[in-house]
């Protein structure tokens, strides 16, 4: 296994780190794949957003190191939510990486909807999802007006248990980390030189106040890699993933239940088949 060691094993119900040659060739892949697509579509670099967590973060570290500093487009949007440490932080990661960045406030976009239908607005998560768009298409906005792609920063357990907003976070060309579990994005982070209180940062797509991201799944990443690895990628039936990571089989159901519910994120929207007559 790799010799850096940042999670505690105790703790974890399935190490899914990569050895040290897989961390050096996954880290190569990425990089090329990142090269690559946007050679491919003729672009002249690629732009992301920027929240401060470990997942954009890492993306823009690989991303500069693939194209180079001059071809990448920062964009750090807070909103209402965002905490004043997490946007100091995105700040930064542009900053160390020396891309040239926007700071966009997207509160005053937002409010224009929330004004348009008030009804919707007094929905949580319809308000939330809201700000989540409005990023997307200000990046699009940037990547269009500059003949780049836009990255994606999402995650292989976001991705499964669709951690995510629809025609949001995921309106992206491209998912450079999309095949890792959130505890290899960290095995990769560290390894690529990202801070390491950026690499152990709690993590929070901050949709609401005080909001994480393990607290709204009822589930800590690494219960979570765990069982997605073993059960739903995986071919082990609920019953042996209980005895095989000692979790709970509501915790297996849980994750079940999140990754049937969300399969319509991960699929082209559904159209009728055509009438043969």
């Amino acid at each position: 296994m790799s010799d850096t060691v940042l999670l505690d094993e105790s703790d974890t119900p399935l190490d899914l780190r990569l050895s040290t040659l897989e961390l050096e060739q996954t880290h190569g892949h990425i990089t090329d794949f990142i090269e690559e697509t946007v050679d491919d579509a003729d672009a002249d670099g690629a732009v992301l957003g920027l929240s401060g967590g470990i997942d954009s973060t890492t993306v823009a570290y690989l991303a500069v190191e693939a194209l180079g500093a001059d071809a990448v487009h920062a964009l750090v949007m807070p909103g209402e939510k965002n905490t004043a440490e997490n946007m100091s932080d995105a700040e930064r990661v542009a900053d160390d990486l020396g891309v040239e960045y926007d700071v966009v406030e997207i509160e005053p976009i937002a409010e224009q909807f929330y004004d348009a239908l008030p009804s919707a607005a007094d929905v949580k998560m319809a308000e939330s999802n809201v700000r989540v768009r409005v990023r997307a298409v200000l990046g699009y906005f940037a990547a269009n007006a500059e003949n780049k792609l836009m990255l994606g920063t999402g995650n292989r357990s976001e991705a499964l248990t669709g951690y995510f907003t629809k025609y949001g976070d995921q309106a992206v060309d491209c998912n450079p980390i999309g095949n890792l579990y959130k505890q290899q994005v960290r095995q990769l982070a560290d390894h690529v030189g990202v801070p390491r209180d950026l690499v152990m940062k709690t993590p929070s797509a901050e949709m609401w106040t005080g909001q994480t991201d393990e607290e709204e799944m009822g589930l800590t990443y690494d219960t979570l890699d765990a069982i997605l690895a073993l059960h739903i990628d995986g071919e082990l039936s609920t019953a042996a993933t209980v005895r095989h990571l000692g979790v709970s089989e509501a915790e297996v159901e849980r994750v079940e239940e999140l990754y049937e519910a969300s399969k319509h994120k991960r699929a082209m929207p559904p159209a009728p088949e055509n009438v043969r007559l």
